[in-house]
């Protein structure tokens, strides 16, 4: 049944982007219909962002916050402002395509039954996907699906492991429902954890292809980025997962720990996995209260959740470990014994 289209609340949080963050302001303002807001939430830039933004789309509501609260905390603060129907959470470089507007709310109008999606996006102005849907492996690393690869003329929607938070649209109540992202999470992999959350209280994932954002991403954000990284993963792991998978995953999570400590060497940051170790461990407390709340809204069986992992480590990021054929073979036929005992 075809619905109205919803409105919409586009939110963006800026930090430090100067003069780059007009294009992409000025290509959303220009589709927003009467009835939409834009929210930009600026995290304490210090070198004049704010006052690039106000100058740059004076209808926008612009929110100064007094600290660099990160990523995900400026998010929460930009949707307990916003006024519409459907939440648009897009990164300050990611420039929309003429008729975005109308496809990332198409999803509401055709009366799809996803919970939260992702535009599909673009790099190189177009050229190639960044992401055409999360991919998510049942130790909680995760990746952009389809990274580097020639854009198609046939995308289709499709369901994803995670939506990514280059441009990702949720509805309003939903968000406030499941408490939005994890503040402390600060950066990355806060769209994985949310999408899970999402998917383990009943909710489905997809992508609506028709929607395209072009956005300048690059991988390589120095080796502070793999302390994040790996901290919210275990943050993950232990917050959303549930009891059974999580007990029947324990040799395999030992297993990878143990590999990343060779990858981490080999990529000088084994400095950052240490810290993530760290972090982990002054957080349990935290975390495992967290927990109790999160598996309190879980909707569906361990085995429907464990469905939309993958066990192939199909990343570029962790090296010759994505490309060992025998790795794949071990970690397929471990997650196949996993899956028949989630099953029994």
């Amino acid at each position: 049944m075809r619905r109205e289209f919803p409105s919409i609340s586009v939110i963006v949080v800026a930090y430090c982007q100067g003069e780059a963050i007009r294009a992409a302001l000025a290509a959303v303002d220009e589709q927003l219909d009467a009835a939409d807001e834009l929210i930009v939430v600026d995290n304490a830039s210090g070198d004049g962002t704010a006052d690039v933004i106000a100058d740059a789309v004076p209808a926008a509501r612009l929110i100064r916050n007094p600290v660099n609260a990160g990523f995900p905390a400026a998010c929460n603060v930009g949707s307990r402002e916003a006024g519409g129907d459907l939440l648009i959470f897009l990164n300050p470089d990611a420039i929309v395509a003429p008729g975005w507007r109308d496809q990332i709310a198409k999803p509401v109008v055709d009366g799809r039954d996803w919970t939260a999606w992702q535009a599909l996006v673009t790099a190189d102005e177009g050229t190639i996907v960044n992401t055409r849907g999360g991919v998510v492996h049942f130790t909680g690393i995760a990746w952009a699906g389809g990274a580097g690869e020639p854009l198609r003329g046939d995308e289709k929607d499709r369901p994803a492991g995670f939506a990514s938070g280059a441009c990702l649209a949720i509805r309003r109540d939903e968000f406030t429902r499941v408490g939005g992202f994890a503040p402390e999470f600060f950066l990355y992999h806060e769209d994985v954890d949310l999408s899970l959350r999402l998917r383990l209280a009943g909710g489905e994932i997809g992508v609506a292809a028709g929607a395209r954002v072009d956005h300048e991403y690059e991988f390589d954000k120095g080796k502070a980025k793999w302390r994040h990284l790996e901290r919210n993963r275990w943050a993950t792991l232990i917050r959303v997962y549930p009891t059974a998978l999580l007990a029947l995953l324990v040799p395999a999570l030992l297993a990878t720990e143990l590999a990343l400590v060779g990858v981490s060497i080999a990529g000088g940051w084994f400095d950052q996995k240490l810290a993530a170790w760290g972090d982990t461990l002054r957080g349990l407390p935290r975390l495992l209260g967290e927990r109790r709340q999160i598996q309190a809204t879980r909707t569906i069986r361990p085995a429907d959740f464990a469905r939309s992992l993958m066990p192939d480590l199909t990343t570029p990021y962790l090296g010759r470990a994505s490309r060992s054929g025998l790795l794949a073979a071990v970690l397929d036929g471990y997650w196949r014994c996993v899956l028949r005992l989630l099953r029994a």
